[in-house]
């Protein structure tokens, strides 16, 4: 894997494990389509996925244990990607339901008065994944 240091940014990249590489390879590829992540890079061990924009910037693995354990997401351990819009934030959500995830809070605010919107799916290994997009300043936002 690629390792990036970044100026300023805390996070380098994101990795959520996986018991079904290819599976996930299907699930990842249709789901961060909307939020404009595409596959970059594929090993055995992984896939890579980083901005259209910026291919060279890997965000997001999908990957099998090192340990060789079987993957299991966290309690409480969630991803959150910015969207670009609403519309994609939407799609993510559809796709990702389209693609074998489950419902984890349908788009939209989650504050009475928010301009934020949120939709989750978790993925089949359980990894839960959110998208967010702030209506107010129609750009994604940072918590």
């Amino acid at each position: 894997m690629h390792e990036q240091k970044r100026s300023g940014e805390m996070i380098g990249y994101v990795m959520v494990g996986t018991n079904d590489l290819n599976r996930a390879t299907r699930f990842y590829n249709a789901t961060l389509a909307p939020l404009g992540l595409v596959q970059v890079e594929r090993l055995e061990t992984f896939t890579a996925y980083a901005p259209e924009a910026a291919t060279d910037a890997i965000e997001f693995y999908v990957t099998t244990p090192f340990d060789q354990r079987p993957a299991t997401p966290g309690n409480g351990t969630m991803v959150a990607l910015a969207a670009p819009s609403m519309q994609a934030l939407e799609q993510f959500h559809t796709v990702g339901l389209q693609n074998g995830g489950t419902d984890e809070g349908a788009p939209g605010p989650r504050e009475e008065g928010s301009a934020i919107c949120y939709a989750y799916v978790r993925d089949f290994d359980g990894n839960k994944i959110c998208a967010f997009y702030d209506k107010a300043k129609g750009q994604a936002a940072h918590e």
